[in-house]
């Protein structure tokens, strides 16, 4: 209980930190999103008198000193206000980051595991048959591994979207020039998963190399333990020795970076996202950049900034029950 405790407290005091970065950066940078958004307004015709008060606790930007906007603005947060979108005015910035995430976590997060569960697999027969015709693939993945996501994007698209084979979608989540009823029928999630091929080929094919090169090393190292040789003297089956004994505990190092990758899910694959003008919030962002959104930035930097502390926070917890060594403070 008290390395939770602990751990928990850690966390906590990283949150705020988090949280305290996130408010006080905007305030860094030159501009004010309310003036800009009070000239688009005055084109339209002359503004009310107090609008610029108005606007600004509409947004969430808060009103008084630094330290009295600093509160507000924990207020807020605790509350699940987040303040409204500049770009997409007067869309609340919770409503925007609800509507991007589910592409993010089914594309990025379906991605992460088939590129997972493959690295695992090729590595785990990679490192059981070393010197075979599988470990020649192992540069090339490494290479592919080292692209660029958006430089790989761009290539598939060339290959199967453009000019040489135009099998699938160039881009965005699903077909926008047809009418289609966005739910839960057949029509849309065909649709959707045509339009998500190509971007989760794209992460699976530039990450597949990273897992597959960490399990391959790991289990070169486990097969000269005394245990996994001790099986192989009492004659029992190869597939066992390799999946029971070599791959059981090789994979572990690789499980604690798939959970932390996890939490890298949420911000989804910002240059691919880009690419492919996909409605997750990695494009969600760049656009949010782009229009000097701050209350929407300042939102999905909130989101992904917590999701991956939560990773991590999971790793550790599992680290200190699997292996009570890690519990011990010095």
């Amino acid at each position: 209980m008290r390395y939770v405790l602990r751990k928990l407290g850690f966390y906590l005091l990283a949150a705020w930190v988090a949280l305290t970065v996130n408010f006080f950066l905007p305030q860094l940078i030159p501009g004010n999103p309310v003036d800009d958004l009070l000239t688009k307004m005055s084109q339209a015709g002359p503004v009310p008198v107090g609008e610029q008060q108005v606007l600004t606790r509409l947004l969430g930007l808060g009103s008084g000193n630094i330290f009295q906007r600093y509160w507000q603005y924990v207020d807020g947060v605790a509350h699940l206000r987040l303040g409204l979108s500049i770009s997409n005015f007067p869309t609340p910035v919770s409503a925007e980051i609800g509507s991007a995430i589910y592409w993010t976590l089914v594309l990025v997060g379906t991605a992460t595991v088939i590129s997972f569960v493959l690295g695992i697999a090729l590595g785990t027969l990679a490192g059981w048959k070393r010197g075979s015709r599988l470990e020649a693939i192992i540069p090339s993945t490494t290479l592919l591994t080292a692209m660029p996501y958006f430089w790989l994007a761009l290539i598939l698209v060339f290959v199967f979207a453009t000019n040489v084979w135009h099998i699938f979608p160039a881009g965005q989540g699903y077909n926008t020039n047809s009418f289609i009823n966005v739910g839960w029928n057949f029509t849309f999630i065909g649709s959707a998963i045509q339009h998500a091929i190509l971007p989760a080929l794209t992460i699976v094919i530039s990450s597949v190399g990273g897992w597959l090169l960490g399990m391959r090393n790991m289990m070169v190292s486990t097969l000269s333990d005394d245990y996994v040789v001790a099986a192989e003297a009492k004659g029992l089956r190869p597939r066992r020795i390799m999946i029971g004994y070599a791959a059981r505990n090789a994979v572990l190092p690789s499980i604690s970076g798939f959970a932390i990758s996890l939490g890298f899910v949420v911000s989804g694959a910002i240059a691919m996202e880009y690419v492919f003008s996909y409605p997750g919030i990695g494009f969600q962002l760049v656009t949010a950049v782009g229009n000097d959104d701050f209350p929407l930035m300042q939102g999905i930097f909130l989101v992904i900034t917590f999701a991956v502390l939560g990773a991590n926070l999971i790793v550790d917890l599992l680290h200190g029950f699997v292996d009570p060594r890690t519990r011990l403070s010095r």
